[in-house]
This record gives C-alpha cells, sequence and structure tokens, in this order.
C-alpha cells in the first residue's frame, strides 16, 4: 500500500498481473483484521480437541456474522468508513457466534542489545549512539510507518495520534485498521503467545517443519506424510538435547523453579529411568517414609496450632504495625531532608493517556509501554514545570491489600477532578499539557529497593506539582470490614507523609 501500484503481484518482466478487487472490478484496499484463531482446546485429560466454553476458553469472544467486520465497526475512535464496503466484500460466517481463540503471536519475545565491556571505546561509543539513534521517538516513528528497518509498531508512542502513518503514505482507512488491530493485540486481553524458547529452536522450526512445509508446499508429499515427519524431526531433536534437560530451561524461561525429582519421577519416569534407574525408586522410598511421619506430626501439630494461633497473630500484627510505623516515619524523615534530592527519576502520565486507561494502571506495565514521562534531574523538572507543564499530584489510600482501587471508584474522582481543573483553568482541553503523578503508576511497585528510592523522593516530587488533590471518597475496603473515608485517609501514615511533604515544599518556597 506504500507502493505507487499498491498491494499488487508482478511477474518476472516486472508486469502487474494481480490487485485485489472487488466482483465489479474496482481495485480495492485490503483490510487489517485480528490474526486466525481456533474454536477448539486441547483436553490433557482426554487428548482431545474439544469446543470453547466461557469457562474453557476465558479470553475467547464470539465470532461475528461476518467474521471480523465488527473490527472496523468497533475500531480506533469509532472509526466506520469501511464498514459498508467490507460488508459488501466478505462472506457471511457459517461459524458466526461461536467461540473463537485468538491469538496475536509475538514471535521475537523482545529484542535485546549488548555491547561487549572488552571492546574499545570508540566501538562502544558507536553502538551506543547507534542504539540510541535507532530507538529514539524521531527515527523510530518514522521507521515503523515507512518499513524503512526492521522496527514493528510496538509501543502506543508510536501508533498514536497516527501522524506519521499518514505522512507515510498510509490512507485513513489503511492506518485506522491498523490502530485497531495493535490496539487490540498490544492490550491486555489479546492472549498473546511467545515463541518457544528453549535451546535448538532453530532445529525445530527451521531446519525441520519450515524444510518440510517446503516439501508439502511443492506437493512432494502429503499432509499426513508432514505430520508424520514433523514429529520425527522433533522427537529426535528432543532425545539429542535431552528432554529433562529442555523442560529445566524452558522452565526457566518463564520463571519458573525446575521441577523436584518427585514431579520428574512422576511425569518423565522414562527419561529419569533412562538416566539413572536408582534415582526414582530412591524418592519413592523417601516419599512413602516422610508421609508416614508427616501423618504421625499432623494430628498432634494441628491441636497445638489452634490453640497458639489466635495469640501468635496478635503478637505479629502489633510488631509489624509497630514496625511499619517506624519504617515511614524513617522513610519521611529521609524525604524532608531530601527534599532538593532527586534520588530516583519523576515519573508522570499525561492526562489524555491517563482518562483513556480507564482505570489505575501499574507503573510496570506504563513503563513497559513506553507511556511514561520521565524527568531525570531537578534542572529538567523545573524546565518541565516551567515550560508551562500542568502536573496534578493525586493523594489518597488504597482500599485492598493488593491493588489500590479495585472499585475504580478513586480512579473515577481523579478522572472527573482533572476535567475540573482543565475547564476552571481554560487548558487546552486534549489535556496534552497536563500530567498526573498518582502512587500506582508513577511509583515501582515490583522492586523494594527501588520503590525506596521513589518513596525517599517524595517531597521532590510533591513540590513539583502545580496542584495537589486529595482523592478520599467513601468506599467499603475490599480485604477489611470497614469503610474508607477522609477520616481514615487522615489516619493513613503514607497519605499524612505526602500532605506534610507538600506543606513543607510550600513554605520554604514562600
Amino acid at each position: 500500500f506504500l507502493n505507487p501500484d499498491g498491494v499488487h503481484r508482478k511477474d518476472e518482466n516486472g508486469t502487474v498481473i494481480w490487485k485485489p478487487r472487488l466482483k465489479s472490478g474496482e481495485t480495492v484496499e485490503p483490510y487489517r483484521f485480528r490474526p486466525f484463531g481456533s474454536t477448539n482446546y486441547f483436553d490433557r485429560t482426554t487428548g482431545e480437541l474439544k469446543e470453547c466454553t466461557e469457562q474453557t476458553c476465558p479470553k475467547a469472544e464470539p465470532i461475528p456474522a461476518k467474521g471480523h467486520d465488527d473490527l472496523i465497526a468497533a475500531g480506533a475512535s469509532g472509526y466506520t468508513a469501511r464498514a459498508d464496503v467490507l460488508n459488501e466484500i466478505l462472506p457471511s460466517s457459517e461459524l458466526a457466534g461461536r467461540l473463537i481463540n485468538r491469538a496475536p503471536f509475538y514471535w521475537s519475545g523482545g529484542l535485546g542489545t549488548l555491547i561487549r565491556k572488552s571492546s574499545d571505546e570508540i566501538k562502544k561509543d558507536f553502538m551506543w549512539d547507534f542504539f540510541v539513534y535507532t530507538n529514539s521517538p524521531a527515527t523510530s516513528q518514522y521507521d515503523v510507518a515507512n518499513y524503512a528497518s526492521w522496527l514493528d509498531s510496538w509501543r502506543f508512542s508510536q501508533l498514536f495520534p497516527g501522524d506519521n502513518f499518514l505522512d507515510g503514505g498510509w490512507s485513513e482507512d489503511s492506518y485506522e485498521e491498523h490502530a485497531a488491530v495493535m490496539r487490540w493485540a498490544l492490550s491486555t486481553e489479546s492472549n498473546g503467545a511467545f515463541n518457544l524458547r528453549t535451546p535448538a529452536l532453530a532445529k525445530y522450526t527451521r531446519d525441520t517443519v519450515g524444510e518440510l512445509m517446503g516439501l508439502y508446499i511443492a506437493d512432494n508429499i502429503t499432509l499426513d506424510e508432514l505430520s508424520i515427519r514433523v514429529t520425527e524431526g522433533w522427537t529426535k531433536i528432543t532425545a539429542d538435547e535431552g528432554k529433562l534437560n529442555q523442560l529445566d530451561i524452558y522452565r526457566a524461561a518463564l520463571g519458573l523453579d525446575s521441577q523436584t525429582t518427585v514431579e520428574k519421577c512422576r511425569l518423565h519416569r522414562e527419561e529419569m529411568d533412562f538416566i539413572d534407574p536408582s534415582v526414582c525408586l530412591e524418592a519413592e522410598d523417601k516419599t512413602t517414609l516422610i508421609i508416614i511421619i508427616l501423618s504421625s506430626i499432623v494430628g498432634a501439630g494441628i491441636l497445638i496450632l489452634v490453640s497458639y494461633f489466635s495469640y501468635k497473630r496478635y503478637k505479629s500484627y502489633q510488631a509489624i504495625k509497630r514496625a511499619h510505623e517506624q519504617l515511614m516515619e524513617n522513610t519521611l524523615n529521609e524525604a524532608t531532608k531530601a527534599l532538593r534530592t532527586l534520588d530516583y527519576p519523576l515519573h508522570l502520565v499525561r492526562a489524555d493517556e491517563f482518562i483513556q486507561d480507564g482505570e489505575l494502571m501499574r507503573h510496570e506495565v506504563m513503563r513497559n509501554t513506553h507511556r511514561l514521562t520521565v524527568l531525570d534531574n531537578l534542572p529538567d523538572v523545573d524546565a518541565f514545570v516551567g515550560a508551562g507543564k500542568q502536573v496534578v499530584f493525586f493523594s489518597h489510600q488504597w482500599t485492598s491489600f493488593k491493588l489500590p482501587d479495585p472499585s475504580n471508584s478513586q480512579y473515577k474522582i481523579m478522572v472527573q477532578a482533572v476535567k475540573e481543573l482543565a475547564n476552571k483553568n481554560g487548558w487546552d482541553p486534549s489535556l496534552r499539557d497536563v500530567f498526573v503523578w498518582v502512587d500506582y503508576s508513577c511509583i515501582p511497585q515490583a522492586n523494594a529497593s527501588v520503590q525506596n528510592l521513589a518513596i525517599r523522593s517524595l517531597a521532590v516530587y510533591a513540590s513539583s506539582a502545580t496542584y495537589f488533590v486529595i482523592v478520599a471518597p467513601e468506599v467499603n475496603h475490599a480485604d477489611e470490614e470497614h469503610v474508607c473515608d477522609l477520616d481514615t485517609y487522615q489516619r493513613r501514615m503514607w497519605c499524612r507523609a505526602e500532605q506534610v511533604c507538600v506543606i513543607i515544599a510550600c513554605f520554604l518556597y514562600l
């Protein structure tokens, strides 16, 4: 579609011999749709394919009447310009209404780049400059729209608002369809699939499947022969590499520990016996002895635990509460002492994207999808605010132990507050110059050490805000039997710390 001749096929002389056309003969642009999928799933208990249900295929979606026309009707920004054309082109689907599992295939799993430490300094500098250049917005946003390199549009910042695609020659139809598919593929609802991350992957795919698929496509072997020979090839590769070794490596790639000896003996007895027949026999003897011992201990242990549990729980609760309060006090003291020291960069969420998300998003999700604005030092922060950017700091209490706002009640009030501030102050309605700070999105959640650095910079974050908004509606706590409101907010050490920080910052700048 970026070619002057559009999507086409040419012969060896360069003559166009095919273009996509309607029944009327009119040339038409191909449309983009979600990937193919399956209406069945593999039942491991029976070894059979079974029809998807809402319980067995929770990520599945109903097939629409025309197969894919719902994508355009519900496309990005409600775009529907080609809906009538597609309804004319697409035949009715015989599978309409059945559930289908679609899985976008993330073939690379992410590209990593390394610079060898022992290389010459000039080479390291060159490679660093190259990586920075390639991944910079100015370069990558052009590349993904013009296919100038191997980069694909896997970042929201490369996809939206889409001017780079339209400037690159994409039609509005092509861009809107592409953006709708990519928005879905990058969402948490896409049920994405990674490649098989094990050694000898090239042998499984390129050398075995690729070669045999070539023979099948050329009609040199039948479909049954293809299936048999692929199975034989894979079985040989697995045996050569070592099935248990492959299993350990694959589990490590998924962040899982290796299976225990007992689990391997239960699930892979043949392979374990081939290595050493005595290992599983010894494990079985030990397992039997352990069961006998544990059965003797459990009865007495339960009686002791029941009588001791209540007392121990109370003492632990008191100790944890005191330790938490002391930790918060120490953290607050550090924050106030370091009022002009930025130990961790200030992370902000652009207000229009904050509203678009529909809920509070975890920091790591925002970071991995490149939707955080990062200010690395105080001069950057001062210049950012001095340039007229508005920073709205939201202070609130968490209403569950694991999630900040499971009912989404506080998020809705935050969105309302941003819109009212914009209306009151006459800000640009697009809100592209308004940025939001909220703890769950702007402070690391997964790494405690890095999180502590961000907390120590809380005073600087608060002092950088042009507006400090307390969000404390009446909401039932998800894990405790009480209502969270302004009174409980004022009793939370974290909330008091944020208020103190902003008060101190304001006082110092009076």
